[in-house]
């Protein structure tokens, strides 16, 4: 059942009692020898925006000076990475930043132990500091913020409790009112047997993150749906070693569902008392200029080395474009304290 000799599971081999699935995924993943704090961190589980090329760290670099631009060249500009995994977007930020370089201060958010050899310059917290100023960017966070399931019974909404050792849900009691009320806000009944994926704790985990920021963009980069693309099923699911596992909150998979982006958006708004952009990662890329189109052929004669670089450059492009992928990300920047208009991706 755990395939890493050195990983602990987060439950022990005993009879568990079922339990909400918010709470067994934040052992899960969180726990002593969770998932995402024990082993070599996501990149070896799963590909993402952040590891699949440089392109992304280029599009963010373009992003951020407009940003530093936007607050009028502040003499500290923070770089804030909510749940870094083993720092790689910082790390190729690194590189990418603007002069004065000293005035960049970089911050990684991340319960896993800082990694051997992570450059002095990035800081590694645990919990995401006040007073930023700048960017504070998650990709791929929101989707692993534990979250409970209810499924729609003829006696309305209930909670359905996960064994965490083999992954089954059988039904519990009726929501509490909190989530009775979003669920009623956000996520459409439809018929007797469908499941929702309660997405409160990702609007207060969104809402926090943005109360941090003094002045700035908040971005989150996630796959998600909207009220009316609601999965009658649900999305929750499991990752391991590159492939798609049954979602079993036992310490030896990511557990991850989509994020309902619109109910996500509307309460960062509301913390900033500013409107937000919502757009899908394509857009917003090409937007910073990233542009997946090939070469032309006719480089190929005049600067062979030029021309493959080129259309290694195309390649990497188009697959963080690919709207059936990556491209399919939604990007939501809430502006705080600067003006929205110029973040707004049209």
């Amino acid at each position: 059942m755990f395939p890493d000799a050195d990983r602990r599971p987060a439950y022990e081999e005993t009879t568990p009692t079922p339990t909400r699935w918010r709470a067994a995924t934040t052992q899960a993943l969180y726990g002593p020898g969770g998932f995402f704090v024990a082993g070599g961190g996501p990149a070896d589980h799963f590909r993402t925006s952040v590891n699949a090329s440089p392109v992304l760290a280029t599009a963010l670099a373009r992003l951020l000076d407009e940003v530093d631009a936007a607050l009028g060249r502040p003499e500290r500009l923070d770089v804030v990475d909510v749940g870094a995994g083993r720092g790689e977007l910082l790390v190729a930020l690194l590189g990418r930043r603007p002069p004065p370089a000293d005035r960049i201060r970089f911050t990684a958010v991340e319960l896993a132990p800082r990694p051997a050899g992570l450059p002095s310059e990035i800081g590694w917290v645990d919990t995401i500091p006040d007073g930023v100023t700048g960017l504070l960017v998650s990709t791929e966070w929101l989707d692993n913020v534990a979250l409970d399931v209810a499924g729609w019974t003829d006696d309305g909404w209930r909670y359905l409790l996960v064994d965490p050792v083999t992954g089954e849900d059988t039904l519990g009691g009726p929501v509490d009112p909190p989530d009775a009320e979003w669920l009623d806000a956000w996520w459409p009944r439809r018929v007797v047997g469908e499941r929702a994926e309660i997405g409160r704790s990702r609007d207060e985990a969104w809402a926090d993150a943005v109360r941090r920021l003094d002045r700035g963009i908040a971005l989150a980069v996630d796959y998600g749906h909207l009220a009316d693309t609601r999965p009658g099923q649900g999305s929750l699911t499991g990752y391991r070693d590159g492939r798609q596992v049954p979602p079993v909150p036992d310490g030896s998979c990511d557990v991850t569902a989509h994020v309902a982006v619109d109910s996500v958006a509307a309460a960062g708004a509301t913390v900033a008392g500013m409107p937000y952009s919502l757009v899908t990662q394509e857009e917003a890329l090409r937007s910073l200029g990233v542009d997946g189109r090939r070469p032309p052929l006719a480089l190929a004669s005049t600067d062979p080395t030029g021309y493959v670089r080129a259309l290694a450059a195309a390649g990497a492009a188009a697959e963080l474009t690919d709207p059936s992928g990556l491209g399919g990300h939604w990007w939501l920047r809430q502006p705080v304290g600067v003006d929205g208009d110029r973040f707004v991706a049209r």
